[in-house]
């Protein structure tokens, strides 16, 4: 080394007098376009390790915002624990629970300086021991420290066994510092450490003295649990659910508990488009199942604000009324007049096809409608068609009630059930040989041995279709289908109609 340039360890002398340590300090805090080789010097920094070992570096992102988090959420359940440390700010615009319970009226929390000094003034404040600057001053923390607040919750499963764990506010505890909160803290762990051979042997030492038994229900509780509010959380930062998307089945139940919960927190604008998309991926077994369970899909469809989950269970549940009654008790008094209005509507449409179905008839080659005087034969055909349609379209008559003694009490017979005709109405929408087949006009023919030839039957069997053909043309607002699900030309076998139109005016939640 020369002795024009200058070692990294010349460094300013403590025995120098003040101006020249000034002197020198201005000397190499010239700008490094004009500064030479010779003069510049190395600051030292005595806190930079170069041992090559990995420091800590705290994460902040989901579920750890270590460096801007100001809400902590601790959930445990069965022995799991998650921690996360989230905004405040996304809480309370995704959940109105977060938004009342983090607001200055409602909230137990208290201002948190952010800077805290291991040394404690005179005024029992805590200081903060600044950084040198350009200038080589070292800050010191005013008494107006910007405060920043800080909120915990954690999952309390409440005193009673059957009462709904929910998340409640706890104070944050002060220590030697001011707060417990630690900017950087350690690694957020999802999973209990590791116990050791002897609490092994311990554990299994008690459950063989006192017999516990299997918790595999409780345990998939709570592992229920863990899911629904780490996905609620996903969804509040926008990452998508983990929901299973094989099993329709496995993935309503999910979906809806997971909806219960957005409920619980008011929540449920932001959880339900989630719930939405990943329920429509299944498409085709989508609209099975609600086809299998309407009244179950029309409260997921209401919850989640899925306009098309609730319009195709709503179609069922009008179609089957009042089968699925005693399931909906729960809805709300909206929904339950929305599906007796559609109800009504639907009765109203039914009861004028039904009046043009009986006034329906035949046309004599005169133009007069047949009569059992100008042609008997086509009277027959329309006299037919009515009675088949009366015997179809009206409830079954009262049984008769037994003959017993003076002394018997007789109970009233039970009510029919409730007649549910739409499998009729499919059937005339069909015509052809749905109904009244060739057997059946063969066997009313022969009543009459002497009409009956192969002649006349050729002619009621063609008269019959034209009175068919009337019918299906009067019964076709009744066939039209406003279900995703594609029902084919005989109807899908569905006893009941599908025609209820549900229009944007009629969801409950716009």
């Amino acid at each position: 080394m020369t002795t024009a340039s200058t070692s990294f360890y010349d460094l300013p002398s403590p025995t120098r007098s003040r101006p020249e340590a000034d002197a020198h300090t201005l000397a190499i805090r010239r700008p490094s376009s004009v500064a030479s080789r010779s003069t510049a010097t190395r600051r030292h920094r005595s806190n930079r390790s170069h041992n090559g070992g990995a420091s800590y570096a705290p994460q902040n992102e989901f579920p750890n915002f270590a460096h801007t988090g100001d809400v902590e959420i601790i959930v445990a359940a069965g022995g799991q624990e998650r921690r996360y440390m989230l905004h405040r700010l996304i809480l309370a615009r995704s959940s109105g629970f977060f938004d009342a319970s983090t607001s200055e009226q409602w909230s137990r929390a208290h201002a948190q300086t952010q800077g805290q000094s291991a040394v404690q003034g005179y005024n029992g404040s805590l200081g903060m021991i600044g950084e040198e600057d350009e200038g080589g001053q070292v800050g010191r923390s005013s008494a107006n420290t910007t405060q920043k607040a800080f909120w915990r919750y954690e999952l309390d499963f409440g005193n009673q066994t059957d009462e709904t764990p929910m998340l409640v506010q706890k104070p944050v505890q002060a220590s030697l510092f001011g707060s417990d909160h630690n900017p950087r803290p350690p690694p957020v762990r999802n999973k209990p450490p590791a116990p050791s051979n002897g609490f092994f042997r311990s554990i299994s030492a008690m459950q063989s003295a006192i017999h516990i038994p299997p918790t595999t229900a409780q345990t998939g509780q709570d592992n229920d649990i863990i899911r629904d509010y780490d996905n609620l959380f996903r969804i509040f930062y926008n990452y998508p659910p983990t929901l299973d998307a094989i099993d329709i089945t496995e993935a309503y139940i999910q979906c809806k508990s997971l909806l219960n919960l957005a409920d619980m927190y008011d929540a449920l604008e932001v959880v339900g488009p989630r719930i939405d998309h990943h329920l429509l991926q299944f498409q085709g077994r989508l609209w099975k199942q609600i086809a299998k369970y309407p009244p179950s899909y029309l409260k997921l469809g209401y919850l989640a604000r899925s306009k098309v989950i609730f319009a195709e269970a709503l179609v069922h549940v009008v179609g089957q009324w009042p089968l699925g009654a005693p399931q909906l008790r729960n809805l709300p008094d909206i929904i339950l007049e929305l599906i007796e209005d559609k109800v009504d509507e639907l009765q109203d449409l039914k009861a004028k096809i039904e009046g043009r179905l009986f006034r329906l008839t035949l046309i004599t080659n005169r133009g007069e409608r047949v009569s059992p005087w100008n042609s008997f034969s086509d009277w027959n055909v329309v006299s037919l068609f009515r009675q088949w349609l009366a015997e179809n379209t009206t409830p079954p008559p009262p049984p008769l009630p037994k003959t017993a003694g003076p002394d018997s009490r007789q109970s009233a017979p039970p009510p029919p059930p409730p007649l549910n005709n739409g499998r009729i109405y499919r059937l005339l929408g069909m015509g052809g040989s749905a109904y009244l087949g060739h057997d059946e006009l063969k066997r009313f023919l022969r009543l009459r041995p002497d009409e009956y030839s192969r002649e006349n039957m050729k002619k009621f069997e063609r008269r019959m279709d034209e009175l068919k053909g009337l019918a299906k043309e009067a019964v076709k607002p009744l066939m039209r289908n406003f279900l995703e699900l594609d029902l084919g030309r005989d109807g899908g076998g569905m006893g009941y109609l599908t025609c209820t139109r549900v229009d944007e005016a009629d969801f409950p939640w716009d």
